[in-house]
């Protein structure tokens, strides 16, 4: 049997997922998170070790590390992970479309922008092995243009596509983002088996409550406070495009999107052996996104 362990970042409301195959001895990290601290500019890879040791313990070979898509709220462990373990790193082949952007955006002139930092670009319908068990991807933007999901079992990891029921679901003012393919991405995910677990990137509680990890189709379909049966498209595109306009951009936008779109790489460091990420001064990133 398939063994799931979630594990929560407090600081950023995100999940990293780990997938361990106690026949096979193999392992998938999915959506890992390396825990930066913008005012010291500190990276802090405990978080992420202790997720490995997780997987250490379980006798697991740590064989893929899987991304539903280049965060914009946390940076990604990955790149750490493929140096400690040889694992390889996966995302969807629309990753292309991000370097593009955002190499542009904060004018990384030497950044390769044909996804060459990941071991593997995925697309609809590809298939991973873990051990015994196949990963199948189904591309989900809406979010974002390069979000992916991945369907192991009677479990499916959704990224940024859905929330728990009552946050609802997520933005879509990034570049290449759009409600109405949201909308059909969620709708596609929304058909699964009722009792098929969503895993999510992501939850906010209240303070004093649990963080939820999962719920199942059946939950997400009736209850999520964005959309559910019944729901119509031009109803949740409008709701999703009026809320999104009053939306600031997540703390750690910067640099998260400078690291992810090199799958988790430090960017290269310069003549003094250090590496620095770039802040615009004065501009908003809105406005360098053309």
């Amino acid at each position: 049997m398939l063994d799931i362990r979630s594990f929560y970042e407090a600081d950023s409301g995100t999940w990293t997922h780990l997938l361990a195959d106690p026949d096979s001895k193999v392992a998938a990290i999915i959506d890992p998170v390396w825990v930066y601290d913008p005012v010291s500019g500190m990276a802090d890879t405990s978080f992420i070790d202790e997720v490995l040791a997780a997987a250490e313990r379980a006798e697991c070979r740590l064989e893929w590390v899987l991304e539903t898509h280049a965060h914009a709220d946390h940076l990604t462990s990955a790149d750490y992970l493929r140096e400690k373990t040889g694992a390889k790193i996966a995302c969807g082949s629309g990753i292309r479309d991000v370097q593009k952007t955002f190499a542009k955006v904060f004018n990384l002139e030497d950044a390769a922008t044909d996804g060459s930092q990941f071991d593997r670009l995925l697309d609809e319908g590809d298939v991973l092995s873990l051990g015994e068990w196949e990963i199948r991807v189904i591309e989900t933007p809406g979010h974002t243009a390069d979000s992916i999901s991945y369907l192991v079992d009677h479990a499916v990891f959704v990224g940024d596509t859905l929330f728990a029921p009552g946050y609802g679901t997520a933005r879509c003012d990034f570049p290449g983002g759009d409600a109405g393919q949201l909308f059909d991405s969620i709708a596609r995910l929304h058909s699964l088996p009722d009792e098929t677990r969503i895993y999510l990137c992501h939850d906010y509680p209240e303070e004093g409550a649990e963080p939820v990890s999962s719920v199942t189709v059946r939950e997400s379909r009736q209850l999520n406070v964005h959309v559910r049966d019944g729901t119509r498209k031009e109803d949740f595109v409008a709701m999703r495009e009026e809320r999104d306009a009053e939306l600031g951009m997540p703390r750690l936008i910067v640099p998260s999107l400078q690291v992810n779109i090199l799958a988790g790489a430090a960017p290269p460091p310069e003549s003094n052996d250090v590496s620095y990420l770039r802040i615009p001064f004065n501009r908003p990133l809105g406005e360098l996104v053309q």
